[in-house]
C-alpha cells in the first residue's frame, strides 16, 4: 500500500468478532492528499452491516507522520461511525518502509496529540 504513487485511503471493514468482511479503498487523491467523504464510509460501512472499521492510507511523500488532517479526520470517522453503532479501531498511515498506529500514539482519543499508550 505505501507503494503506491498517489495517496489512496483504504478502510477495513470489520464484523463484531473482527473478521474482515471486505478491504476497500474509499479515495484516491494525489501525490499529497486525498479526500474522503464520511457519509460515503458511513454508507458502505452499513451496506457491509460493519461493526467496526480499520482506517489506513498511504503517504507516498515517504515519511508516515500523521497531518493534523488525519487526526480530525479519524476523529470526525470516529463521532460519525459511533451514530450508528460501530467503532473505528485504529488508523494506519503507511508508506514504503513505514507504518504509524494512530491507537499505538494514543491518536485516537479526542483531545489528545500524541505520545506513548500509557
Amino acid at each position: 500500500m505505501g507503494c503506491l504513487g498517489d495517496e489512496v485511503f483504504r478502510v477495513l471493514f470489520l464484523d463484531a468478532q473482527h473478521t474482515v468482511i471486505q478491504l476497500k479503498p474509499m479515495s484516491r487523491g494525489t501525490v499529497s492528499q486525498t479526500s474522503v467523504c464520511a457519509r460515503e464510509v458511513v454508507k458502505e460501512s452499513l451496506r457491509l452491516n460493519a461493526a467496526a472499521v480499520i482506517l489506513a492510507h498511504s503517504y507516498p511523500s515517504g515519511t508516515a507522520e500523521p497531518s493534523r488532517a488525519d487526526e480530525l479526520l479519524t476523529q470526525t470517522l470516529k463521532t460519525t461511525l459511533a451514530l450508528v453503532d460501530e467503532r473505528v479501531l485504529d488508523h494506519f498511515v503507511v508508506t514504503a518502509s513505514e507504518v504509524v498506529s494512530f491507537a499505538e500514539r494514543c491518536l485516537n482519543r479526542p483531545g489528545f496529540r500524541g505520545g506513548p499508550l500509557v
